[in-house]
């Protein structure tokens, strides 16, 4: 039998245990390191173009310290709801710091986001009605684009033409026009048309296609774009045999065509932006869990005191999370297991056959790359209480930036005192 397959850990066993042993399991924990040395990484591949700013994908990890952590290395904020426009504003973030991408989007939404300051990039044409109704027309406006068939969507995020984002090549033209029109001046563009994308040169060629689209919008309306969001879907290797995105191939293809199109027709300078999530915090965040049973039946299940309630992914999108046993890297893979949540749900599994050593009542388990759509997925089915998140500071210092919840915080929202009185 194989060793197990290894993936970096920035603690040994004897460290973990000493944090669970103050920190009840399950819990998140994150590395700062790791995501102030990928946040700087990712900025040096860019930093040819002046003004790059990458707006962290708050909905993969809405935690205001991992915020605060990013903003000091100059990332801006990406924000889709209410209260994600609310935890920017409580970092005292303003203006061009935040961009707000949303669909479908509610009147209040979009007045906060005019409250901040924030870049407002509409999702639909309708909506440029909507906007100037509830919240008025501000002096900033972008545009999401969505390229239909000229631009191939991966397996994880289909066909763009099948998805519920973005104008049509068409509606681009029109919607500047009328923003414009409206009292509009300054203008964005945006695209996304991948997730969790591991091929550099994918994003090279979703570039071509917005440049492109920003050349004929100067060329039809005479409008000059300033900033174009590429997107996130910056994809990691969750995988041990996968690679991460090579951020310097990946910047070198989108520069050549920068000036292949851009500088090559007078239309620079052009600020990009990109929105990535998943890349920045993803890596570096670990659901830590303890195992309470293994059972063995028609095959064996190695059973945790976290469940999809606390990582929903591989549930629900059948995705691949390695795991470590903790102090068995070294110990030959001997057994097969299920690795099971206590849910009612058959599908609460964080691995199905997955050949591991030997597991034994106790065993600390290490879930890889929880950092992204990880604790922010959670859910309170079953009666399931989320976890705590745990910060791992670069000097070595353990903090708790979320607590655990409780379960008065599980009740809190229902009237136990109208209750004695219902139905008396």
């Amino acid at each position: 039998m194989f060793k197990m397959a290894s993936k970096e850990l920035p603690f040994t066993r004897e460290e973990l245990e000493k944090i669970a042993a103050s920190y009840n399991t399950p819990f998140h924990l994150y590395d700062e390191k790791g995501i102030r040395s990928f946040a700087r990484a990712f900025k040096e591949a860019f930093s040819w173009n002046e003004g790059f700013v990458e707006y962290y994908a708050i909905k993969a990890a809405p935690n205001p310290y991992l915020m605060k952590i990013l903003r000091q290395e100059g990332f801006g904020i990406d924000c889709s709801s209410l209260a994600e426009l609310e935890l920017a504003g409580r970092l005292g973030m303003r203006g061009d710091e935040i961009m707000f991408t949303s669909n479908d989007t509610p009147a209040n939404e979009f007045v906060k986001a005019r409250e901040l300051g924030a870049i407002i990039n509409l999702d639909d044409i309708s909506h440029i009605g909507y906007l100037e109704k509830h919240a008025g027309i501000p002096e900033t406006l972008c545009f999401r684009y969505n390229p239909g068939s000229l631009k191939e969507g991966n397996l994880i995020i289909g066909h763009p033409e099948e998805a519920k984002f973005g104008l049509t090549r068409d509606q681009m033209f029109e919607a500047y026009r009328i923003a414009r029109e409206k009292g509009a001046v300054r203008f964005g563009i945006h695209t996304m048309v991948a997730s969790n994308e591991l091929d550099p040169d994918y994003f090279v060629e979703t570039a071509e296609i917005l440049f492109r689209m920003i050349h004929e919008i100067s060329q039809k309306l005479g409008i000059r774009i300033e900033f174009a969001n590429l997107g996130g879907g910056i994809g990691i290797p969750y995988h041990p045999a996968q690679q991460p995105v090579d951020l310097g191939r990946m910047s070198r293809g989108i520069r050549k065509a920068y000036d292949e199109i851009i500088v090559a027709n007078h239309l620079e300078p052009l600020r990009l932006n990109f929105e990535s999530g998943r890349a920045v915090t993803g890596p570096f965040g670990y659901l830590i869990s303890r195992v309470i049973h293994v059972k063995d039946t028609y095959k064996k299940f190695a059973g945790l005191d976290a469940s999809m309630a606390n990582l929903m992914r591989p549930a629900i999108y059948g995705a691949y999370h390695h795991i470590t046993v903790m102090g068995k890297e070294e110990e030959k893979m001997l057994c097969r297991y299920d690795i099971t949540g206590s849910l009612c749900e058959n599908n609460d599994k964080f691995a199905i056959d997955r050949l591991l050593p030997v597991i034994t009542p106790g065993d600390l388990l290490v879930i890889h790359d929880a950092g992204a759509h990880g604790h922010a997925m959670g859910f309170n089915y079953n009666g399931k209480l989320k976890s705590a998140e745990l910060l791992l500071r670069e000097n070595g210092e353990v903090v708790m930036i979320r607590r655990a919840e409780t379960l008065d915080d599980y009740f809190s929202t229902i009237d136990f005192e109208g209750l004695e009185t219902f139905y008396v």
